[in-house]
């Protein structure tokens, strides 16, 4: 069988895709924000705001060890698959991105709260 090849018309059409994709998902982004910001406005404005606390020490523990259990499982396979070879990166990114969030769950100190507990 001969390889089938595209004509010039079909690839420009398929390069633009991703440009496409792009600049609907930040404009898609830059009207979440703002209407984020505009209810935040209106609940300062009525006295219903309330901040919500974001718990950065929980948040590096559970995307640490989710990123650690991908990398691991990804890096296993592609050694098992490929050998050594430059697909184990695609394992080892991961990896070592959830070994940082680890080490920063670990390293980081409690957070004080405004009760004055650690969380």
């Amino acid at each position: 069988m001969e390889a089938a090849t595209m004509t010039p018309a079909a690839q420009v059409i398929i390069s633009l895709i991703p440009i496409v994709g792009i600049a609907f998902g930040s404009i898609l982004v830059f009207f979440a924000l703002l209407w984020r910001h505009h209810e935040n406005k209106l609940r300062i404005l009525k006295g219903t705001y309330s901040h919500v606390h974001f718990n950065s020490k929980m948040f590096s523990l559970l995307t640490g060890l989710l990123l650690e259990g991908v990398g691991l499982v990804l890096t296993v396979m592609f050694i098992l698959l490929e050998g050594v070879s430059w697909n184990i990166l695609g394992g080892l990114l991961p990896l070592v991105s959830g070994m940082m969030f680890l080490i920063f769950y670990k390293v980081n100190p409690g957070i004080k709260t405004e009760s004055g507990d650690e969380t």
